[in-house]
């Protein structure tokens, strides 16, 4: 059975069940703080597990994809040294919200495996959960026992610890003991020698997990203690990979058509072969591994809306995308980008299932061989700073320091260090690396701790409403709120109101600012406003001395206002750049604030200043015919997008959407907006730039920035024309002061030539011979230019010459390293790391060739140290 109909035959016995199938969430996470990427089947339902809303229909199905890179569950370490781990993952999964439980559940799960898909019955085990005498003194469920009893034999029922079989979203949450069905697909042969009871669990490659049924029951608090739910759920959630394993009848899920196509093209691309019986080389399979996992997961991602960078999600996706490119270098011999020339064959297999991989494929394969060009250059220039510090190296052991340093500083990966060591005869001080890494984990950790208590419920009531489109002002009672402390922060307060004016950061707009005003006339102030789970969230530093009030809910009349003029100006500006560039642009990420607004989209090349003159007229004529915000906020989905509006990558959209339209621009949109075009007054780009390949930004300003801009701007230019003596043409009189200041540059660079010339002779003087070396190291007056000259005059008329400048330049220190090719050669030197080790006593560092270097520092005082101090290398 191919992967294709594995997938339809799940969702159609759960259709066939009065199950409504769902297509998948994108990966990415939006709204919720605790998730980055969802990373099981259930992530994208959390807000009907916790009551904050309420589902289309009681059971859904659906095929999820699934990205597990860090946290705790992470499996990207594992990821091509096994055949089941995988970081991107689908899972298939069937729910029930308050309507079927056990019964139901484990009896479908069994019918689909053994009656639908034919898995024999002596290849299955299943596990329960056996209780826990710890503090939640938890009983065994010997419900989920009896009823498997009626399908398998007994001897085939096993008893899990809290471990394997009680199921927590997290800290705090919904949760529930678990029944995992586990597959043994060994050969008859090895099952006769080891019983497969022995194996589940047990990490076997042969004998795993399949398909896991959790029983949410309970509620987590952040106390630790476990609540009874009101309702009590089904969450279930069943490999793909693995299933396909087990149909297709291979040993391994790279062995699946889920992957083969992928294996066959790197093959294709890099020359090698897959599981080589002639050479049956490990680590080459291991790198094809990892490379046709990581591929669709960082595919995945960029067609969702995440695109690698230094911070959060992005900088998880290009943490995949260079273990990939670095089993690709190390062990494939790829020294060019490749890995984005799997995207074709990606998207052909997969893009029925999962559309947006055919619709962003071009996006997809920019993204990615740019990223490679930048890591394998970074690759480059790690090897030459490795083979430096193994040059220095004193005995067999290299540092952790000097590791960890070319691993935080310029990227370069500690087992691609320790490869090369090894490849030497060389060790690598693992202990001291840990350390530091450690170091710099405990710095991040405690800069992002935060501790969040449970909710506090004043009012027993889930509904709440949000009228911020209509009024700005509105008296509200607070149902609940919980205390949040983080380092950032400090001490902050979450209230949640029956209802509320607060618009919730989302779709690129920022949170509401404003107040809270009791009867008394006390004032709490609201700092931010997010959603979490569907939930609107308002922040505060302190709480109401009288929470269970009735308060006057005020937002920040000016900041909205302004937000807004900014909102519909992103609008405008995406239908501007469609017009003018094409109907390729599509929006790939914005900011809007009350001072700016950012757009991101997909463009090719740096937009001339033709067409960004072009892209403000278009928005500013729209500004100026006075468009009307027609809005409609409950349309059919495929109606609104029949009447051409804009949907983007990675929402997640209902089945009801709302409209927003001015003129000919119309999109699906939550944020807030002008009553009509012309209160945005004007709109000016202030910058355009590249995010990342095929990826635009630009910045600008509408309305009171607009104007202070002007204001600005006209200010600067007076205060220039009175500089310039008032001159009637200030542009002419600038172009006439640059020549001159040209002319002068040149004369003065004549003159330092001069003198330097004339000081080569005094230096030529003053060199000594230290073990066959001509040696000189001395504090000269020229700048950093001079100074490279100086050094080349002279090196030029010398072998075996070892220079040390030191300069003085306003305030600043500058040393500068030059070495004969043939000294470097002879006695291993190397200029860049020596001028880095010296550019401690100037408190700066620095670096260059092996041949020529220079650092620059901001203590002056330590060049007379640093010179005497390069006498030790060549003593």
């Amino acid at each position: 059975m191919k992967s294709q109909d594995i997938r339809n035959t799940f969702l159609d016995f759960f259709k066939n069940k009065e199950h409504l199938i769902v297509p998948s969430a994108p990966m990415v996470v939006k709204n919720d703080p605790t998730l980055m990427f969802v990373n099981s089947g259930m992530a994208p339902f959390k807000e009907y597990f916790l009551g904050n809303s309420e589902p289309k229909k009681n059971r859904i199905a659906d095929s999820q994809k699934c990205l597990r890179v860090s946290g705790k569950h992470n499996d990207l370490e594992e990821v091509g040294y096994d055949t089941y781990h995988h970081t991107l993952f689908e899972m298939l999964g069937n729910w029930s919200f308050g309507d079927y439980f056990k019964k139901e559940a484990i009896a479908w799960a069994w019918e689909l495996l053994t009656d639908v898909y034919d898995i024999k019955k002596d290849m299955l085990y299943v596990t329960v959960f056996e209780g826990s005498d710890d503090k939640d003194n938890l009983e065994m469920d010997t419900e989920a026992y009896d009823i498997w009893k009626q399908y398998i034999a007994e001897d085939r029922i096993l008893k899990g610890n809290k471990a394997d079989n009680f199921w927590e979203m997290g800290d705090q949450g919904p949760c529930g003991p678990c029944s995992e069905i586990h597959v043994d697909i060994r050969s008859d042969e090895e099952k006769a020698k080891v019983d497969g009871k022995t194996l589940v669990n047990m990490d076997h490659p042969q004998v795993v997990e399949i398909w896991n049924l959790v029983f949410m029951q309970y509620n987590r608090k952040a106390s630790g203690d476990l609540e009874v739910l009101p309702n009590k759920h089904i969450d279930t959630g069943m490999g793909f990979e693995r299933l396909c394993t087990v149909l297709q009848g291979v040993q391994s899920n790279y062995d699946t058509d889920v992957f083969t196509p992928i294996i066959r093209e790197i093959e294709t691309i890099t020359n090698s072969t897959y599981e080589d019986p002639e050479t049956s080389d490990e680590k080459i399979d291991i790198a094809i591994r990892v490379i046709s996992d990581h591929v669709r997961a960082v595919a995945f991602s960029i067609a969702d809306g995440q695109l690698p960078s230094n911070t959060g999600a992005g900088y998880v996706i290009r943490r995949i995308l260079r273990r990939a490119i670095r089993y690709g270098f190390t062990f494939l011999n790829q020294k060019e980008p490749f890995i984005y020339r799997l995207v074709d064959i990606l998207s052909k297999k997969m893009g029925k299932a999962f559309p947006e991989l055919k619709a962003q494929k071009q996006l997809i394969e920019n993204v990615i061989k740019e990223e490679e060009t930048s890591f394998l250059r970074t690759l480059e220039q790690g090897l030459i700073l490795l083979d430096g510090i193994i040059k220095q190296a004193k005995d067999d052991t290299i540092s952790g320091e000097k590791a960890f340093e070319l691993y935080d500083t310029y990227g370069f990966p500690i087992d691609l260090t320790a490869l090369i060591l090894s490849e030497k005869d060389l060790k690598l001080d693992y202990k001291g690396f840990e350390e530091h890494l450690q170091i710099q984990k405990n710095r991040s950790r405690k800069a992002s701790e935060m501790s969040t208590d449970d909710w506090t419920v004043l009012v027993d009531d889930s509904e709440q409403e949000f009228v911020g489109y209509d009024t700005l002002e509105v008296n509200v009672k607070i149902t609940r709120y919980r205390k949040v402390t983080s380092k950032k922060d400090g001490e902050m307060f979450q209230l949640v109101f029956n209802l509320t004016p607060f618009y919730a950061e989302g779709g690129g707009q920022v949170g509401d600012k404003g107040y809270l005003q009791d009867t008394h006339g006390d004032v709490i102030y609201i700092v931010d406003t997010k959603k979490e789970n569907n939930v609107i969230i308002h922040f505060a530093k302190n709480l109401p001395k009288h929470l269970n009030e009735t308060f006057k809910a005020v937002v920040d009349e000016k900041q909205r206002y302004r937000t807004e003029c900014n909102h519909t100006a992103t609008h405008l500006l995406h239908q501007a750049l469609r017009e003018v560039l094409g109907d390729h642009v599509e929006q790939k990420g914005s900011a809007v604030h009350s001072k700016y607004l950012r757009f991101d989209f997909s463009h090719f090349s740096k937009l001339t200043l033709e067409e960004l003159r072009d892209v403000e007229n278009f928005v500013n004529a729209r500004i100026e015919g006075k468009l009307p915000l027609q809005e409609n906020r409950s349309v059919p989905m495929e109606q609104a997008l029949q009447e051409g509006a804009m949907a983007l990558f990675g929402e997640k959209y209902g089945d009801a959407v709302r409209t927003i339209r001015f003129g000919q621009s119309i999109e699906l949109c939550g944020g807030t907006h002008v009553n009509n075009t012309s209160d945005i007054w004007h709109f000016k780009i202030r910058s355009e730039g590249a995010v990342a390949a095929g990826i635009r930004r630009i910045e600008a300003i509408t309305n009171d920035a607009v104007k202070d801009f002007y204001f600005e701007n006209n200010r600067a230019y007076f205060e220039m024309r009175d500089l310039l003596n008032n001159a009637q043409e200030p542009v002419k009189a600038l172009q006439n002061l640059q020549a001159e200041n040209s002319d002068l540059k040149k004369q003065i660079e004549q003159l330092l030539k001069d003198k330097a010339k004339n000081l080569k002779g005094d230096l030529k003087n003053e060199i000594t011979e230290i073990n066959a070396v001509q040696f000189l190291a001395k504090k000269v007056d020229l700048d950093a230019g001079g100074i490279k000259d100086l050094c080349f005059e002279i090196g030029s008329q010398y072998d075996n010459l070892f220079l040390l400048f030191g300069a003085e330049n306003n305030g600043k220190a500058i040393l500068s390293c030059y070495i004969s090719k043939e000294l470097v050669a002879a006695k291993d030197l190397n200029a860049g790391t020596i001028v880095r080790e010296l550019g401690k006593h100037i408190q700066g560092g620095g670096g260059g060739q092996p041949f020529f270097a220079t650092a620059g520092g901001k203590n002056p005082a330590g060049i007379a140290i640093a010179l005497e101090a390069a006498k030790s290398y060549i003593e």
